[in-house]
């Protein structure tokens, strides 16, 4: 292949089998600590437990191609260069910790199904058979603690003020709409959609569910 193609799939490899052991650590170090209850706590560790599975079945993708990814189990979060953490290690609460999943983590989830359907086929193999099925499973645990909120006025105060604070951060995570290295990745078919292009249709695919909960999606 390529030597533009493969330090492209291989950043891209990289960038995603960080995240997923790093969403392990935050599932386990933030989430956990907040949880209201020991239901809760046990959702958090099995989440927790999903993020390192997807962690292996990444890892053993890129140890094909010769890529060790040992050291990212030993690097501290702060250590890792391709996945910043600064907006999950902000969660103030459970509701934030609710917002996080049921959009965030659906911002990920959209990234994923793009990689489904990547060129490079070994990569696209682990989402299709794992990793897509348990990310609609940790959206749908975001969706459980904020719908289960907005039943009741306090709940839905809460709710609102999660979502205010964290939905701008939260659509930064789709990338900078100017990226050429997101330009290059859908030359080479390791995606279809751009970062702008993947932000508005998730814009308008969501604020339709945020709105029937009775929630305000802020500018």
């Amino acid at each position: 292949m390529p030597s533009e193609y493969q330090e492209l799939a291989i950043r891209l490899m990289l960038v995603h089998t960080e995240g997923e052991l790093t969403g392990a650590d935050d599932y386990t170090q933030i989430f956990y600590n907040l949880a209201p209850n020991a239901f809760e706590k046990q959702v958090c560790c099995e989440r927790a437990s999903e993020e390192i599975q997807h962690y292996r079945l990444s890892a053993d993708v890129l140890a094909e191609l010769g890529v060790d990814t040992g050291h990212m189990l030993r690097q501290h979060f702060l250590e890792r260069p391709y996945y910043p953490n600064e907006l999950v290690r902000g969660v103030r609460n459970w509701m934030e910790r609710g917002i996080f999943s049921f959009i965030g983590e659906a911002v990920v989830l959209e990234h994923l199904l793009e990689f489904a359907d990547c060129s490079y086929k070994p990569f696209a193999d682990i989402f299709i058979k794992q990793i897509i099925s348990d990310e609609h499973t940790h959206v749908a645990h975001g969706y459980r603690i904020i719908n289960e909120a907005c039943m009741t006025d306090e709940g839905r105060i809460a709710a609102q003020q999660a979502l205010s604070r964290l939905w701008p951060h939260l659509l930064d995570l789709f990338g900078r709409s100017d990226s050429q290295r997101s330009r290059l990745y859908i030359k080479w078919g390791l995606r279809k959609t751009s970062n702008e292009a993947l932000r508005n249709q998730f814009i308008k695919k969501t604020v339709p569910r945020l709105t029937a909960m009775g929630l305000l999606v802020p500018d």
